[in-house]
């Protein structure tokens, strides 16, 4: 078990320390990182998630009650470290992104990998909605909050149908939703098509990652704060406990599928975070630490869980 947890974490530290010492070394400057990301967010990340919903099956995705055990977890994770900060002094859109951070899980480049590895091709299914719940859906009630938040002086309606606007704007909420649409019409693609749209899609976690070394090396970390403390313990502890909670007592679901919901909900922290700071221009130094931090706790937090999924399904 623990190796899969490697096998699974160790291209995540090996890409950020390639964008690191892509600094060190005098190869890439400041402005190699605003080319990456900008290439990440209006690119490789939509042709992902377009990549992903495309071939998701409709019928096999309709899993109400992972789709609510998974929002909740979200949800209340989420709600804990607003809580837990209520008296920071924090700007509101980066307590909003940190919100964010504490439930953001790599479940697309680690956790699709790691559920094929321990559970095969029927954990393929429920790793794919975790992936759309958490890029897609917490990316858009991010996105929301923060519009909200940056408008909440102003009236009601002119408020919503700005928020809607720069919603509509947004690639990476777009690109999910006519994948789906795609998906629904069981139209066949052109080969060259999706070559080309899988092609752009697999860059992005790795360009992503490249971008965050980029990030550490022109921003030098000193320290551990209370900040990220929170985050990591939120982020590898209470959504996993939360969501084990919900899919094993509250929601019936197949014993697989609630595997799979507790292990997408113990991974560590992914790129989206990093990217949503980026796209407000806010200070990513929490979730670029969260990242790499959560990521080496998640080697022996994952490695207990799959240690207990392997007892409890022999």
């Amino acid at each position: 078990m623990l190796d899969a947890v490697v096998h699974a974490a160790f291209p995540v530290f090996a890409l950020i320390l390639t964008g690191w010492l892509c600094v060190r070394f005098k190869l890439m400057h400041a402005p190699s990182m605003e080319g990456l990301n900008k290439f990440v967010i209006y690119l490789a990340l939509p042709a992902q998630l377009f990549d992903a919903m495309s071939h998701a099956s409709i019928a096999e995705l309709v899993r109400p009650g992972f789709f609510l055990a998974y929002a909740l977890s979200m949800a209340g994770t989420a709600s804990l470290y607003a809580w837990l900060t209520r008296h920071s002094t924090r700007p509101v859109t980066d307590q909003i992104i940190d919100a964010m951070t504490s439930t953001y899980s790599n479940a697309g480049f680690m956790g699709i990998p790691l559920c094929l590895i321990v559970f095969g091709k029927v954990g393929l299914a429920p790793s794919i909605i975790a992936t759309f719940m958490t890029v897609s859906v917490l990316f858009a009630i991010t996105i929301m909050a923060i519009e909200l938040k940056r408008l909440e002086n102003g009236h009601v309606i002119p408020a919503i149908l700005k928020v809607t606007a720069a919603m509509l704007r947004n690639p990476l909420l777009i690109a999910p939703l006519a994948g789906v649409c795609w998906s629904a019409t069981g139209w066949n693609m052109l080969p060259a098509v999706d070559r080309y749209i899988n092609l752009l899609g697999e860059a992005a976690t790795p360009c992503a990652l490249v971008a965050i070394g980029l990030f550490l090396a022109l921003n030098p970390l000193r320290g551990i704060d209370r900040t990220l403390v929170r985050i990591v313990l939120l982020k590898l502890l209470v959504q996993p406990a939360l969501m084990a909670v919900l899919v094993l007592y509250v929601f019936e679901l197949p014993r697989v599928w609630a595997y799979v919901a507790i292990l997408s909900a113990a991974l560590p922290v992914g790129t989206g975070p990093f990217m949503m700071a980026q796209i407000y221009q806010r200070d990513a130094t929490a979730s670029a630490r969260a990242i790499l931090l959560s990521t080496l706790g998640s080697v022996l937090t994952i490695s207990g869980l799959l240690a207990w999924i392997s007892l409890n399904n022999p």
